[in-house]
């Protein structure tokens, strides 16, 4: 077999020595452009477990790289004037050239034939002789784009700007400076690589660029520039350059791997910010993942097949998790409002892979201090007393936080879930069984599932209603045992389904429309939800005073009912959110246009019922933050709309997104609203509830400590568990009493095989 590896960076020269040191009768060749010394940047960056991945693929290029390394145990911040300090993140830091040199060494000793100074200016007769064409060329691959047709590539150009420099400054840790002057904030990402050799990037946004001057700049004067900023940290040692210009993040995706028998390899195939880590060691797991593949596959397109199916989930999930931190170093403005604590646990928690749980393991002093901090908060913010666990401070979804005379327990929520099991909008024992049990299951809140102002305003004719005087009635059966039995408190979600009503049960088919006895619908727009779907009426004055009065009305008797808090449903392209999403808002009156006035009726409807609901009780409005569609809403229309809830009185906003418009396409993972949660809390300064797929109680303490959100609202959890919160106390040793009637559960350890 001939393989042909265009590029000899790190990804190219890996696979190949893996490639031959697999099969020796392989004729393995790398081509690269530039000669063998050559290399951009500085230093690479490896974490202990990518190490012992390296250890297992090639033992002898391994101790190369182990002799060769840098090694740090701590992470320090300095910002606010101070050094933030956290231990236990095991990383080591490398010279590149050196890297270059060592798996070169081990290529050539092998028998991969090298071949520098040699462009590859035809694709097509590098394919003719070889079995196996490797594009290892890099975030410009020109064997990508030769088949761009093929491969799909996508490359997404961030807004900040950055440089990639050099210092003989010594860290001795992964040290990031957040340093602000006249032209705005800098963020430095500097680590040691060698004795005397330090990686110093410097990050900005693009205004703080062109203020400083730095898009007119030379290497040199960008040197001068960061010299004079950072003199008291560098303390006489001298910034480098080595092709040192100024450049923007591209973040590299691809809808296939592979075309025919080339495969892209590395930063041509994918690339992830260098703020989670270094591209290097994607790219040398990617070659892993190839060689071994390569191995056990009958031939080279089961081979390549099989390469992307076991690599490309995981770099999707890296790159997700990557692009998060992306994004906290495009918006460190905003989290300087943040105290020097929690700041910090932000930053180490920014990928949102790495959990309050986890940092705990690394850094126990550390996680201390902030849930000490957080207790703290929580006692000034509530006015409650926060109960110790064992003499320690709780974890932080444990702690209490006020809502006007609202005062939670903790922070965690039963997220509102449609049951579509009412008749007429009446409830009944499910919906007494299925909110009590979580209730006595330990969270602060429960929410009821979207509950309708209207017969007209329902979902489907099983949805929950307040809209006949006997609703109320059934209601207060379930409050009142909320209240009686648990501490939990209870609130519900009023809601209009404008265009999206009239269709059936979830399991009898989602958003299908009724076949008989379907309502007329109401919209912003008479824009159909899907072309099956019916059409709405574009909503005139009269329809808007009926509606409101509706919604004020729901209030009243939720009162009567004795709800603790509302929440007010503007999500979810439900019939108030219709009004807020250029996608569904097409009016030319005074309640269409810019988001000021698509604002107006939700606003008017918020208006009316605060007023009609209790002063001291609280109100909540979920929103979708993101339609994920084009078009849609923007993160300036966020903020404000945002920032007008909280003007007008709103007291927590439910984080959501989606579902506005059957077009858009979610970005789906772990915590994947979480940081919109952040956006809207930080930018329109309006406590958060954070949704969507919070899958543990590390992910609620992470949440709540980083100042992502006041509260977490989980669902499927609370499905699966409704007694959720209690297990999620008693594994972390907190003590959750239990109802009396379940005393003997006290100590009990469940053992499920």
């Amino acid at each position: 077999m001939r393989i042909t590896c265009v590029g000899g960076g790190p990804a190219g020269l890996y696979f190949a020595l893996l490639a031959k040191q697999r099969d020796p009768r392989r004729e393995v060749v790398v081509v690269e452009r530039n000669r063998a010394d050559d290399t951009f940047g500085f230093g690479v960056v490896f974490s202990d477990a990518t190490l012992d991945g390296l250890a297992d693929a090639d033992r002898p290029s391994y101790d190369a790289i182990r002799s060769s390394l840098a090694h740090w145990n701590e992470l320090h911040a300095h910002a606010f004037g101070r050094v933030l300090v956290s231990t236990g993140h095991g990383f080591s830091g490398l010279s590149r050239r050196k890297l270059l040199a060592i798996l070169q060494d081990r290529a050539r000793e092998l028998g991969v034939v090298l071949r520098f100074e040699e462009e590859v200016t035809d694709a097509d007769e590098a394919l003719a002789g070889s079995d196996l064409v490797v594009a290892a060329d890099g975030v410009n691959s020109r064997i990508r784009e030769r088949f761009a047709d093929r491969f799909g590539p996508r490359i997404d150009v961030r807004t900040n700007r950055f440089v990639w420099l050099g210092t003989t400054f010594p860290f001795d840790a992964f040290t990031f400076y957040f340093e602000e002057n006249r032209h705005g904030l800098f963020r430095v990402h500097a680590y040691r690589y060698e004795p005397d050799r330090s990686t110093f990037i410097v990050e900005c946004r693009e205004e703080t660029f062109r203020r400083a001057g730095l898009d007119r700049a030379s290497e040199d004067e960008t040197i001068a520039y960061f010299e004079e900023l950072f003199a008291d940290k560098l303390r006489g040692h001298r910034l480098l350059k080595n092709r040192s210009v100024w450049r923007s993040f591209p973040t590299v995706h691809n809808e296939r791997w592979s075309a025919g028998n080339v495969v892209l390899l590395g930063d041509a195939a994918h690339t992830a910010h260098f703020s989670i880590g270094s591209g290097t060691k994607l790219a040398l797991e990617d070659a892993i993942a190839l060689a071994d593949s390569l191995g056990k596959a009958p031939d080279v397109p089961e081979a390549l097949a099989a390469y992307e199916a076991e690599r490309k989930p995981k770099v999707l999930a890296f790159q997700r998790a990557a692009q998060v931190s992306l994004l906290w170093f495009e918006n460190t403005e905003r989290y300087m409002a943040l105290d020097p604590v929690e700041f910090m646990f932000s930053l180490l928690t920014r990928s949102l892979r790495v959990t309050h749980e986890g940092l705990k393991a690394r850094d126990p002093a550390f996680v201390r201090e902030v849930d000490a901090h957080v207790a703290r908060k929580a006692e000034e913010q509530s006015g409650a007393r926060v109960a110790p666990g064992g003499g320690a401070p709780p974890p932080p979804m444990f702690t209490p936080f006020r809502l006007r005379s609202l005062v939670l327990d903790n922070r965690v929520v039963v997220s509102p879930m449609c049951q579509y099991s009412a008749e007429d909008g009446r409830i009944d024992d499910w919906h007494l069984v299925h909110l009590g049990s979580r209730a006595l299951g330990g969270a602060g809140l429960v929410i009821t599932e979207m509950t309708d102002v209207s017969a007209e305003g329902r979902i489907t004719p099983g949805c929950a209603g307040l809209y006949r005087p006997d609703h109320a009635e059934g209601w207060r059966r379930v409050v009142d045992f909320v209240h009686a039995r648990s501490r939990a408190r209870i609130g519900v979600q009023l809601a209009h389904a404008g265009r999206k009503g009239a269709t059936k049960r979830l399991w009898e088919g989602m958003d299908a429309p009724l076949e008989r006895g379907a309502w007329p619908l109401l919209s912003a727009s008479a824009i159909p939800y899907r072309p099956e779907s019916q059409v709405p009426k574009a909503m005139d004055r009269g329809d808007m005073d009926q509606v409101t009065s509706d919604f004020v009305q729901a209030a009243r008797r939720a009162d009567e009912a004795g709800f603790d808090l509302i929440e007010l449903h503007c999500a979810h392209g439900y019939l108030l959110a219709s009004f807020i999403s250029p996608l569904t808002n097409r009016r030319d009156d005074a309640y269409g246009g810019p988001i000021e006035n698509r604002m107006r009726y939700p606003l008017e409807v918020f208006d009316a019922v605060r007023a009609a609901w209790p002063a001291e009780k609280p109100m909540s409005v979920r929103i979708s933050a993101t339609d994920w569609a084009p078009g849609g809403l923007t993160t300036d229309d966020l903020v404000a709309l945002a920032t007008m809830l909280r003007e007008h009185g709103a007291d927590i906003i439910h984080v959501s997104a989606g579902q506005t418009d059957p077009s858009g396409r979610p970005e789906y993972g772990r915590l994947f609203q979480t940081p919109l949660s952040e956006l809207v809390r930080l930018s329109a300064k309006v406590p958060t509830i954070a949704v969507g797929n919070i899958q543990s109680y590390a992910d609620v303490n992470s949440i709540i400590a980083a100042g992502r959100a006041d509260l977490c609202a989980l669902a499927r959890a609370h499905l699966y568990d409704p007694y959720w919160t209690r297990h999620a106390a008693a594994e972390q040793g907190f003590d959750l009493e239990w109802p009396p009637q379940y005393g003997s559960v006290a100590g009990y350890t469940l053992r499920m095989r």
